[in-house]
């Protein structure tokens, strides 16, 4: 059986920003039992003071890894009701251990729980080799714990923006999108890989053959309102997990001008159906 029941993800776009503009809402009403950031942007001392009210009064229990290379950029963090038993930030990648892209705690129960903010790339710059740089040492990092979950029966959820849509089903123009990244061929086949080797693509699961759900939308145009969208944050679980998975959703506004970020929440229902 698992210890988490429900877990979202949620790149916030500046921790700072969106709780003034409903995530602090979110929070207090949020059924999860962990939550997954990205895109913090901020260090524990800049956290908003209401943020914090709102963790307390909840009873969450903040891991933050913000940025140490970039000030105002990236941060990762995992909101979860239960203390975690032990917290690592980054996957033992000097290059980019300190960038905040990556926190990874243990709960009890043996539920390990990461959230990751994969970079963004340029096709044809150095942007791009650094994000493929990152998938390959990440890849790695991802199979040898694989190895270690089914070796000791943990299991273990890797939440958070990816920047890549696995599949035609995953953004709304992937035909216009083809040599750009996050659909890069050789992107998707790196995705791919991981599914292979036995991570499930939580929300795609329970979503088979169809498109998106999306959850990203850009903020130019009419982007929200027409629905035309990326699948970029993603929940990759071990098989325990994906057997409890009963429901996935994408927590999409009800209006352009109700959103708090670019993205939307993404939830996953381990166990009874809500």
């Amino acid at each position: 059986m698992v210890a988490v029941r429900v877990l979202s993800t949620a790149n916030v776009n500046g921790v700072r920003a969106a709780s003034t503009k409903g995530l602090l809402d979110w929070l207090a009403g949020t059924a999860a039992d962990v939550v997954c950031l990205q895109e913090v942007r901020a260090r524990p001392e800049e956290l908003p003071d209401a943020f914090r009210a709102t963790l307390d009064e909840h009873g969450w229990h903040l891991r933050l890894a913000p940025s140490e290379t970039a000030k105002g950029r990236n941060g990762v963090a995992v909101l979860s009701r239960a203390e975690p038993e032990a917290v690592r930030i980054g996957f033992g990648d000097p290059a980019t251990d300190l960038d905040g892209r990556y926190l990874e705690v243990d709960l009890p129960g043996g539920f390990t729980v990461g959230s990751l903010y994969l970079p963004k790339g340029l096709a044809g710059t150095e942007k791009q080799d650094a994000k493929d740089a990152f998938c390959k040492t990440f890849g790695d990092h991802l199979r040898a714990a694989f190895g270690r979950c089914v070796a000791t029966g943990r299991e273990m959820v890797v939440a958070g923006d990816w920047n890549i849509a696995p599949t035609e089903l995953d953004l709304r123009n992937w035909r216009g999108n083809r040599k750009n990244s996050g659909f890069l061929p050789h992107e998707r086949e790196w995705f791919a890989g991981l599914v292979e080797h036995g991570w499930a693509d939580l929300v795609r699961d329970q979503h088979p053959d169809v498109d998106g759900p999306y959850s990203w939308w850009s903020y130019r145009g009419r982007a929200f309102d027409n629905d035309v969208g990326w699948r970029i944050d993603h929940l990759l679980g071990t098989p325990g997990v994906a057997a409890a998975a009963t429901g996935a959703v994408v927590e999409r506004a009800p209006s352009h001008d109700r959103r708090w970020s670019d993205h939307a929440p993404v939830t996953v229902r381990l166990g009874e159906p809500g």
